[in-house]
């Protein structure tokens, strides 16, 4: 049996640093994402706070804006052919965070965006699903930070993805219920609102049945002791 040949001198080294090469490079390239992931958000949440504090009807206007902003982001993917699941997020938390800084209804403008994001994913045939999670992900986050109702901005934010992937079709609405789940754990009335058809189909646990002929033992009465029988 012939010996293993050493490695030649350095070749730890060299391989030890590669690992950290690509390590610093992963890091300075995961920072560059959060730090554009904030730049959109800086960017719609000022463009729409701006643009609302022009109009005395923010919750009409809201509305209509909100389905422009997200029609905007994604004409930008469309022309760079990239970006959609990185900008969701982003654009629909500047978004509810813009109306926010307006005193507009958060709620609504969720919902609305969340709607938005969803049916523009499939327009331009990206993951109607993970664009979804996205969307909500940065609706919660949002809701969170305006100090909005976290638990109704989540709810509304589901059944609005839910509700626009039923309208493009049974498969996108599968895979959009089924990636969102996760969202509603631990949130029993969200989940019950946004998802019942999951609470319907749990079977439930019938009650305990006691054999036929059998009752239950008498305590005594109150005010009285309860005695044994004396033994000889």
């Amino acid at each position: 049996m012939k010996d293993e040949k050493a490695a030649p001198p350095g070749a730890e080294t060299d391989l030890g640093r590669a690992g950290t090469t690509v390590k610093d490079g992963v890091i300075r390239s995961l920072r560059g994402l959060n730090e554009i992931e904030a730049d959109i958000v800086s960017l719609v949440r000022n463009t729409v706070a701006d643009s609302l504090k022009m109009t005395a009807d923010v919750t009409t206007m809201s509305l209509g804006l909100t389905s422009e902003v997200v029609k905007g982001a994604i004409r930008a993917t469309e022309e760079v052919g990239t970006g959609l699941m990185l900008s969701a997020k982003s654009v629909t938390k500047g978004v509810i965070m813009g109306v926010g800084d307006v005193g507009g209804d958060v709620v609504a403008v969720a919902s609305q965006t969340v709607k938005g994001a969803v049916k523009g994913a499939s327009d331009v045939g990206a993951d109607v699903s993970l664009v979804a999670r996205r969307a909500v992900d940065g609706a919660i986050e949002a809701g969170r930070e305006v100090g909005a109702n976290v638990e109704e901005v989540a709810k509304v934010a589901v059944g609005g993805a839910v509700e626009a992937a039923g309208s493009i079709g049974a498969t996108a609405l599968r895979a959009v219920r089924e990636m969102l789940v996760g969202v509603v754990e631990g949130m029993r009335e969200v989940a019950g609102a946004a998802l019942p058809a999951r609470a319907r189909n749990e079977p439930r646990r019938a009650p305990d049945k006691k054999p036929p002929g059998t009752t239950p033992k008498a305590g005594p009465a109150r005010g009285e002791r309860r005695t044994t029988p004396k033994t000889r």
